[in-house]
């Protein structure tokens, strides 16, 4: 939160730029670049971008979602770093093994996974968003297997081994200590207590989601653009702000038909208690990769893929700079004249600049 209200501010010290054909000066200060500030996000996903574009495949591209529920979901609150790790692995795990047995697609495919843990209320909600491009390697590496078109795999299927794979490791990790339980949770820490806390999950429906495929490339860039780097709430869905209440907007998912969009009010201390709920733990990478596109073997893997499709890398790809660019880093034309601004002092944190004229003005 320190991070948060310091962004672009005097405390984190910043530049002056001014204009060389009219001398018009503006001051500008540093961001916080800390990865929860919903105005740092920009800057960063445009450069991780920049990086995903040469993976791009010329193949459809799904998108499934795994969801926890809600009484799993309690459980993560008190475990982040050990039940959103969890996530991650078995949902990964769930495509990966689906998708590798003939009966379904028969390949060895792979995907970027990215972590949400909000609602559209701020409430906890932990998911995966998982990308997904449309077929994978065969079993000897030769061939590519590509999936019928507008299908990937059963979401039905996925559903139940998710739910399996999930409560399995979630019980290992039990049994092995790495689970916390505080307050009215601590009965949990229990072994019988655990396991009957456990036994209705399964039994019930794992909410896995699989939307329709995207309409190429660019509308896979456009969709990563957007979820990559969001946070819990951006600063356009503000709707008014004073010392005791916050308003924003909220979408109802609970609504079929009609709109969905209403607002929410709450008092300030519930607003940041409800945005402090998505901090997530120190060095915990919310996107993943997995499979073909798994780090070590990514440009390997991608390289001999395009091979097999017998296609040229992607070029000239271009993600939304209105929406992906830092407004702070972005070179910007004066606004009076539309002259070049450059940089004619630098200030440290807690400084202030100092009131002078540009230095082709002193040479004058």
């Amino acid at each position: 939160m320190s991070a948060i209200e310091n962004c672009r501010t005097a405390a984190l010290g910043g530049h002056v730029a001014a204009c060389t054909k009219c001398s018009h000066q503006h001051i500008a200060y540093n961001s916080c670049r800390n990865r929860h500030c919903p105005k740092c996000q920009g800057a960063a996903a445009q450069d991780w971008m920049q990086a995903r574009m040469e993976d791009l495949l010329p193949v459809e591209y799904f998108h499934v979602v795994f969801t926890l529920p809600s009484q799993v979901a309690d459980i993560a609150y008190q475990n982040k770093a050990a039940v959103y790790g969890l996530l991650f692995k078995a949902s990964a795990q769930t495509l990966l093994t689906i998708a590798a047995d003939p009966k379904h697609l028969g390949a060895k495919i792979g995907m970027t996974s990215v972590l949400h843990t909000w609602g559209s209320a701020m409430t906890h909600h932990p998911h995966v968003h998982v990308v997904v491009p449309g077929g994978g390697l065969s079993s000897d590496g030769q061939r590519w297997v590509a999936c019928r078109k507008g299908f990937l795999v059963s979401v039905k299927v996925l559903s139940r081994l998710f739910r399996r794979l999930f409560l399995e490791e979630l019980a290992k990790l039990h049994k092995e200590d790495k689970l916390a339980f505080f307050g009215s949770m601590s009965k949990l820490a229990d072994p019988d207590a655990f396991a009957t806390y456990l036994a209705p999950l399964r039994k019930i429906n794992w909410v896995v989601y699989a939307k329709q495929p995207f309409g190429g490339p660019e509308a896979v860039l456009a969709y990563l653009s957007r979820y990559t780097h969001r946070v819990a709430i951006s600063n356009h869905r503000l709707m008014s702000a004073d010392a005791n209440t916050v308003a924003f907007n909220w979408k109802d998912y609970r609504i079929k038909s009609g709109d969905r969009m209403k607002v929410i009010r709450l008092n300030t201390s519930e607003f940041i208690r409800r945005f402090l709920i998505h901090v997530l733990p120190s060095g915990f990478h919310r996107i993943r990769h997995t499979g073909f596109l798994a780090n070590g073997i990514r440009r390997n893997r991608i390289e001999m893929i395009r091979r097999l499709l017998d296609v040229d890398p992607v070029a000239d790809l271009k993600t939304d700079d209105d929406h992906c660019a830092d407004a702070n880093e972005k070179e910007q034309a004066c606004p009076k004249c539309g002259g070049v601004m450059i940089v004619v002092e630098t200030f440290k944190r807690g400084q202030t600049p100092k009131s002078r004229a540009p230095p082709w003005e002193d040479a004058a």
